[in-house]
């Protein structure tokens, strides 16, 4: 017969295991959301050329190899894709030694358009808080850098971001030079939560690493505020962003590319 100190004895012991297996599952989730955080934004610099790893979007703790394998899911059954064809196009390669001059106005206004096989995404850019930022994408924009590029990379766990500015769609390319960080404490940023519709830059973890590797985010993630938030997507641009979320990622582990072909057929800045 169990006597009531024994009793006592045996739940002590049940709270504390249930403790420890509640401690060791939050360690676990922490980890997970930290590695998938690290997958997705992150920009490695090889030699003089910065050359950017998904990795959001280290991204945040963005510090990853100089090439990184998404995994493969051959179990996993994949979404329809929702997009068009790509138009006919080459992507090109060219990179520079140095970021361009400023010649934007930083007093204006500029919208970036990203015209993809999935729908338009229009972008209200935040000139004078994020210049140099704003004018290095119209500067590659008019050399036609992102145009033909696939956005290589979707997040769906931990935090929601689709990848997109790199020409070699595997998440190690860029243009050659790197950028100051800008708008870090954004009013938007509160609580370290990047909201959706938020578009922000990839980067090594690392200060002022951020080369043409963009994310966008398309539901409300928590990330610490490194990432310089550049632009806005506008309310049509965030259906095709859900169009494209809604497709899920090839992994099914909530990282990977995305199952909807998202190429960007041409890319403007322009100054309204």
């Amino acid at each position: 017969m169990v006597t009531q100190e024994q009793r006592k004895r045996q739940l002590a012991r049940e709270k504390f295991l249930r403790q420890q297996q509640r401690r060791t599952s939050a360690r676990r989730k922490a980890r997970m959301r930290n590695s998938v955080i690290a997958s997705v934004l992150g920009v490695v610099v090889i030699g003089s050329v910065a050359l950017y790893t998904t990795g959001a979007l280290k991204d945040d703790d963005k510090t990853n190899a100089s090439s990184e394998t998404t995994p493969s899911a051959a179990a996993t059954s994949k979404a329809p894709d929702p997009c068009e064809k790509a138009a006919a196009g080459k992507v090109k390669t060219a990179t520079w030694k140095k970021e361009p001059a400023v010649t934007i106005d930083k007093s204006a206004k500029y919208t970036m358009k990203l015209a993809t096989t999935c729908g338009e995404i229009d972008i209200a850019m935040k000139t004078s808080a994020a210049p140099h930022t704003v004018n290095s994408f119209s500067f590659l924009a008019g050399k036609g850098y992102f145009d033909h590029t696939k956005c290589h990379r979707l997040t769906t766990s931990g935090i929601y971001v689709l990848q997109c500015g790199d020409p070699t769609g595997s998440g190690s390319g860029g243009p050659g030079y790197t950028i100051p960080d800008e708008n870090l404490k954004d009013k938007s940023l509160k609580d370290n939560i990047y909201p959706a519709g938020t578009v922000a830059m990839a980067n090594t973890g690392q200060a002022h690493t951020g080369g043409s590797q963009f994310f966008l985010v398309y539901q409300d993630s928590q990330l610490p505020p490194s990432y310089t938030p550049f632009g806005t997507i506008s309310e049509a641009g965030m259906k095709v962003m859900k169009k494209i979320a809604g497709a899920g990622e090839s992994t099914g582990a909530g990282d990977g590319a995305p199952n909807a072909t998202v190429v960007i057929n041409k890319a403007t800045v322009t100054k309204s």
